[in-house]
């Protein structure tokens, strides 16, 4: 359990506003970047990642979409597709789930 950078985690500043308002209460990367306890502060609020756990992108549901700032799946779908190049779906692709709250 370690005090991290905001950025190890979270890969850019609008992230960052979405964490600190509550409307991204996780986040799932293609790599583990964070150990459950960690803590990192994001606009003067301390922050605690309470799991870390790996899954596949054919795990996700509408639930976790809402939860990393998506109306649904497709809409999750859509924004990975958008904001990196050459991205195909495959359910079967290994990711890493980062949830956290406010300490």
């Amino acid at each position: 359990m370690a005090q991290i950078q905001p950025g190890d985690l979270l890969p850019n500043e609008h992230l960052e506003r979405l964490v600190a308002d509550g409307t991204v209460t996780q986040l799932h990367r293609g790599h583990q970047y964070a150990e459950e306890g960690d803590t990192f502060e994001v606009g003067g609020e301390m922050f605690e990642v309470l799991d870390v756990e790996a899954r596949t992108l054919g795990d996700l549901t509408d639930e976790d979409a809402r939860a990393e700032g998506s109306a649904d799946l497709d809409a999750y779908r859509e924004r990975l597709d958008a904001v990196h190049d050459e991205f195909e779906w495959d359910d079967d692709s290994e990711v890493v789930r980062h949830r956290f709250a406010p300490r």
